[in-house]
């Protein structure tokens, strides 16, 4: 736990933050198609990364999924299931989706249960920029202030650096 706490330490932590070993939150959301997200399958193996970020194609949050999706084939072999989430409708996460070839799924929390459920911090339907890692469905790291274009980057050394 002692390499746990070293990722996140250097990072600003907010007090209503899940904390390292939290269960991952399940909330009814749906995705970019409309369906319903099956958090329980998500979770169940290997690592999970749920990252939010404020706006749908705007010019970070598009830094942010392309750096996800550049290195989309390492994050998987990596066993990383990602999931992308924002307070967009699911035609607008579609059309994200779309536009720039995301081959994730992306989450609509218009209501913002989604990001409550994890604490992260919103203005209206707009949730701060943060990233989630789990393994086995607890969490393992957190970044509470995410890159945009480095997210993926972040991810993998984080991952190694809690391999054995």
């Amino acid at each position: 736990m002692c390499a746990v706490a070293a990722l996140v330490l250097p990072r600003t932590l907010h007090a209503e933050s899940l904390a390292l070993g939290a269960e991952a939150p399940k909330p009814p959301s749906i995705d970019h198609e409309g369906k319903p997200v099956d958090w329980a399958a998500l979770h169940g193996v290997g690592y999970t990364l749920v990252y939010f970020y404020p706006k749908a194609d705007t010019p970070g949050c598009t830094k942010q999924a392309c750096s996800l999706r550049d290195a989309f084939a390492a994050l998987t072999a990596g066993g990383v299931t990602v999931v992308g989430a924002s307070g967009d409708t699911a035609e607008a996460q579609q059309a994200f989706r779309q536009k720039h070839k995301l081959p994730f799924l992306l989450v609509a929390d218009t209501e913002g249960k989604l990001a409550d459920a994890f604490h992260v911090s919103r203005k209206g339907t707009f949730p701060s920029r943060q990233a989630f890692l789990f393994k086995g469905g607890r969490l393992v790291w957190l970044d509470t202030t995410a890159a945009t274009d480095q997210q993926a980057e972040e991810v993998l050394a984080a991952i190694k650096q809690l391999s054995p």
